[in-house]
């Protein structure tokens, strides 16, 4: 099992990134809530990892941080959350946004993610519910560090709200609503990676 990779950041194209760890490139799938704190191309970057053996490919999911893999890891424990939709959740939410959503039962919150039906929403609040109640003793409950300041001059191009909705459909969003929930947030001094963080965090 590949746990941990540190390497160069080659390329970056949300959700997916290539890693150059010592000659050898990695493509890793990151939730959005990681993929944030990226470094720019060509400096290093540290990255916890999961890997999911299929029949039909070998997926490497990359987290900034351990909790994050933690959660990952717990989600695809649950029956009906595969790797793609635990991929979905920790791209709308944080880990501690989701722990509240749980023990608080905010059943609407999680039914807003894209393939998160009702069923599955209430799955996750039976199969989940409780393990946060100590999380300051474990893995989960991190108080989330000062993201790094995303503010940048760059001017949201046609290529950056295409990246933007990319991704988005990538994560499980139907074509039509990507393009709607980066409309609703585009601005002229937004890149893609701001675009996709402001989307989601409108569509809770």
């Amino acid at each position: 099992m590949i746990g941990r990779l540190k390497g160069i950041l080659i390329e970056k194209q949300p959700p997916e990134i290539l890693l150059d760890v010592q000659g050898v490139g990695y493509e890793l799938l990151l939730p959005m809530t990681s993929f944030y704190n990226l470094p720019e191309i060509g400096q290093e970057a540290i990255l916890f990892t999961h890997l999911v053996v299929r029949e039909d490919a070998h997926l490497l999911f990359g987290f900034y941080q351990k909790q994050d893999r933690t959660l990952f890891r717990e989600l695809i424990k649950t029956n009906g959350v595969g790797p793609k939709l635990a991929l979905a959740i920790l791209s709308a939410m944080s880990v501690t946004e989701f722990a509240y959503a749980i023990e608080r039962e905010e059943l609407s919150k999680l039914v807003k993610i894209p393939g998160v039906g009702k069923k599955t929403a209430e799955r996750l609040l039976v199969e989940l519910k409780g393990k946060f109640k100590s999380l300051q003793q474990t893995d989960f409950f991190i108080e989330s560090t000062q993201l790094p300041s995303m503010e940048r001059n760059i001017t949201s191009t046609d290529t950056q709200v295409d990246d933007a909705v990319a991704a988005l459909v990538a994560l499980g969003y139907k074509q039509l609503d990507a393009e709607k929930m980066v409309k609703k947030v585009a601005k002229s001094d937004l890149n893609s990676e701001q675009l996709i963080r402001e989307a989601l965090k409108a569509a809770l």
